[in-house]
C-alpha cells in the first residue's frame, strides 16, 4: 500500500489494538461496532461474508455469530502481527477462516462469486485512489450478484464545518489520505464499479458513516 497510508497495523499497535480501540473511542467502540453488525448489517444465517481488513477478529466473531454455521467468515489481512491475533481469538469459532492476503491483489479461484456479504472498516480511506479502484476491481471477481458491500469510514464532510477536535485528529494524527477521503465523491466512483448506494447511516455526530452498497454488476454501469 501507499507509503501515505497507516492501515497496516503492526507492532506495538497490533499487541494492544482493543486496548488502544477502546480509549480512543472512549470505550464506545465495543457497543457501536455491535450494532453496526447486528442492527444495520444485512447478515442472514448462512451469509457468507469477506471481511476486508480483519485486524484483531472482533469484528469477525459478531459476523460469525450472526451468520451462524452454516455460514462463513473469511478475513483478509496483510499484517502478520494482526493476523497472528485474529487467529488466536477466533480459534474457537470454526466457521472463521482468517488468510493473508492483499486486498489489492486477486483473490484465490475458490473465492470466485462466492460472498454474500464484503464489510470494511476504516481501511477505504487509507487507499490512494488507484489503490481504491484496483480494490474494487478485485472485490466484484468474489462477491454474487446482488451481494451488499458495507464500508465503514469518516463521512464525506466540509472539514471546516466539523468540531475541532475532528480536525485536529484528522489534519495531525491520520494519515494524509484521510483528509483528502472527506472530499472523495464515494458514490459515484462505487457506481462506476456496479455498486449503488441502498442504505447509509450516520454515527457519532454525522462524522463517520456506514454505507451498505449492493452489487448489480453490469446493470448499474
Amino acid at each position: 500500500m501507499s507509503e501515505r497510508s497507516k492501515v497496516v497495523i503492526t507492532g506495538f499497535e497490533a499487541k494492544y489494538y482493543d486496548e488502544l480501540l477502546n480509549v480512543l473511542s472512549f470505550f464506545q467502540y465495543p457497543k457501536f461496532i455491535k450494532k453496526v453488525i447486528f442492527k444495520e448489517t444485512d447478515v442472514k444465517s448462512g451469509s457468507n461474508i469477506a471481511e476486508l481488513g480483519v485486524g484483531n477478529g472482533r469484528n469477525a466473531i459478531l459476523f460469525a455469530q450472526k451468520t451462524g454455521k452454516d455460514g462463513k467468515v473469511v478475513g483478509f489481512d496483510i499484517s502478520d502481527d494482526m493476523i497472528d491475533k485474529a487467529k488466536r481469538k477466533t480459534k474457537k469459532y470454526p466457521n472463521i477462516e482468517i488468510v493473508k492476503h492483499s486486498i489489492l491483489e486477486p483473490y484465490p479461484a475458490k473465492y470466485e462469486n462466492f460472498f454474500d456479504i464484503a464489510f470494511i472498516s476504516f481501511v477505504f480511506h487509507g487507499l490512494e485512489d488507484y489503490e481504491k479502484e484496483r480494490m474494487l476491481e478485485n472485490l466484484k471477481f468474489i462477491l454474487k450478484k446482488g451481494a451488499k458491500f458495507y464500508i465503514l469510514d469518516y463521512s464525506q464532510t466540509d472539514i471546516n464545518k466539523t468540531p475541532f477536535y475532528y480536525r485536529f485528529f484528522i489534519k495531525k494524527l491520520e494519515c494524509p489520505l484521510a483528509l483528502e477521503f472527506l472530499s472523495y465523491n464515494l458514490d459515484k466512483n462505487l457506481k462506476k464499479h456496479g455498486f449503488v448506494l441502498t442504505k447509509r447511516h450516520f454515527h457519532f455526530k454525522n462524522l463517520i458513516s456506514y454505507s451498505e452498497y449492493t452489487y448489480l454488476a453490469d446493470e448499474a454501469q
